[in-house]
């Protein structure tokens, strides 16, 4: 197969027309022609750190609407299904990422739990996380989000982190904020990626000091405005990612969205696809190609250098998007799941403490850390404060209860059993009737998302697959998710951009500030449960 375009050639930073060859997945001949050409072929993007599980839909599925932004492989922590299922987790997403000819690139998760303040469905210990480095198809150390761990030469830590030195995997990070003599110790260890800085400076420091910075712009945290001035000086040692993106957001973009504003925003065009397509591939070492002779034939063709309108994308030779249809199999799809737990009624969700003055989870839109802040008795109930609640999906425990404040809900509940890392059930809501009633939707399907008004009228999205992803196709996945989002905002009032995306990271203690687990509330900064009342 010969394919002739404008040829992007990141290696002699040249831009000419040529023939490329194609034979036996792989470009055997790059042949340079006199004719211009009316399109442009580069390397096809790659996802530097994903969630699949984050999606709502399994690898198969997710593959289906991510190569049709260009995308041609994903690197993926699989810690969201191990936490609920274990190593079988991990094994389940590799299988199914087999059914696609879609490169999927999946780490061994270390923090499983992400800490032991929380109850979830599985531990991955030592002993297993060196059975899945030994797994070929197993490329890195997922992210080290136990920072606080690794500071203080937690020994589990320690030895999860030398068991990816001894298999000369690389080890990826996760440190909100940290900077200094701490960062440093971290760094020392062998962590060498981050993809949680939000400033600038911390971004800096952490590339001065040896870093690779994952530029994030996901659902919910979104980072790129921050970062981005980063691009001009230290373009070798950055990557672009999601880190976790919702199936709405999934049918509209991917990382075409992240080069196309860096070029709009000025940035050299070798230097932003040496980020978005290189440097993940040497980083991590994947088998993508380049679109240098000798390559697999993964690359893209496109309409023009501004817009990154996708044409084409290709992957080992193979045509898989053409003309707005994807080409990839139908796979099979199977449904493992891990919740034990029964109905709750309102009284479950009623404060257990009555406080003259109360610690309240203040939640941020587009940003994963939250701030603790005190209010009385009196102005909660002049302001926007709600009740939040972890219910324990693995077990039938009571759940606990706490305030938030930053949601904007007028009336009703939503829930979800996406909650970042354990995936236990978090709810928010402004009544213990509402949070019933959402809570026991969640129950009765064994996962999923939902919002329900006062009058009792419930938007509902089943997810069948260990309670984080449907067997439904991902438009349809994407249909129903924005079903629920527009009702949460224009039924119940939400103010947030992603309110189902920030609900799920406000039970992820490893983020500052305050935060919810099934087991209490959680100070971050001192990694201790503290209490509801100040006073």
């Amino acid at each position: 197969m010969q394919i002739e375009a404008n040829l992007v050639d990141l290696k002699q930073q040249k831009i000419y027309p040529a023939q490329i060859t194609i034979k036996e997945n792989k470009i055997q001949k790059i042949t340079p022609i006199k004719q211009e050409c009316d399109t442009y072929i580069l390397p096809g993007f790659i996802d530097a750190h994903i969630h699949i599980e984050s999606s709502m839909l399994p690898p198969s599925s997710f593959a289906k609407l991510a190569i049709q932004h260009g995308t041609v492989a994903t690197v993926s922590d699989p810690h969201e299904i191990a936490n609920v299922l274990g190593i079988k987790g991990v094994e389940y997403m590799i299988a199914n990422a087999q059914e696609t000819p879609f490169k999927i690139y999946f780490g061994a998760s270390p923090c499983v739990p992400a800490t032991p303040f929380e109850t979830s469905g599985a531990t991955l210990t030592p002993k297993e996380i060196e059975k899945l480095l030994q797994n070929d198809a197993i490329y890195y150390l997922s992210e080290v989000m136990n920072f606080p761990g690794v500071i203080n030469d937690d020994p589990d830590m320690l030895a999860k982190i030398a068991l990816a030195k001894k298999a000369n995997k690389p080890i990826d990070g996760h440190a909100p904020n940290l900077r200094g003599d701490d960062l440093q110790k971290y760094i020392d260890a062998g962590v060498q990626t981050d993809h949680e800085a939000f400033s600038y400076e911390e971004a800096k420091e952490k590339l001065q000091r040896g870093m690779k910075i994952q530029i994030r712009e996901g659902s919910a945290a979104k980072n790129y405005e921050a970062l981005h001035p980063l691009i001009d000086d230290f373009y070798e040692n950055l990557m672009f990612c999601s880190d976790d993106r919702h199936p709405n957001d999934l049918v509209k973009e991917h990382i075409n969205s992240l080069v196309k504003r860096a070029i709009k925003d000025g940035h050299d065009l070798f230097k932003v696809l040496q980020i978005a397509s290189v440097n993940p591939i040497k980083h991590y070492n994947l088998d993508v190609g380049m679109l240098q002779e000798g390559d697999n034939a993964d690359f893209i063709i496109v309409q023009d250098l501004q817009n990154f309108t996708i044409l084409r994308t290709f992957i080992n030779g193979e045509c898989l998007f053409e003309h707005g249809k994807t080409n990839l199999p139908v796979s099979t799809i199977e449904t493992p799941n891990n919740f034990h737990t029964t109905p709750k009624e309102p009284k479950d969700f009623l404060l257990k403490q009555t406080c003259q003055e109360y610690r309240v989870i203040q939640a941020f839109d587009g940003q994963l850390i939250t701030k603790e802040i005190h209010k009385t008795d009196r102005t909660l109930q002049q302001e926007d404060t709600l009740f939040i609640s972890v219910v324990n999906r693995y077990a039938d425990t009571p759940p606990t209860v706490a305030l938030i404040q930053g949601f904007g809900l007028k009336e009703g509940a939503i829930a979800s059993s996406v909650a970042h890392d354990s995936h236990n059930i978090v709810a928010v809501g402004r009544d213990p009737q509402s949070l019933a009633k959402a809570v026991n939707t969640i129950i009765a399907s064994k996962g999923g998302i939902c919002a329900i008004n006062t009058n009792g009228k419930i938007e509902h999205l089943p997810l069948d697959i260990a309670g984080l992803m449907s067997t439904q196709d991902g438009l349809t996945v994407a249909k129903q998710y924005e079903t629920i989002d527009k009702f949460t905002k224009e039924q119940l009032g939400s103010t947030l951009q992603a309110p189902f995306m920030t609900l799920s990271f406000m039970a992820l203690l490893v983020i500052p500030e305050l935060k919810l687990s099934d087991k209490g509330l959680f100070d971050a900064n001192s990694f201790h449960f503290t209490q509801e009342c100040i006073i």
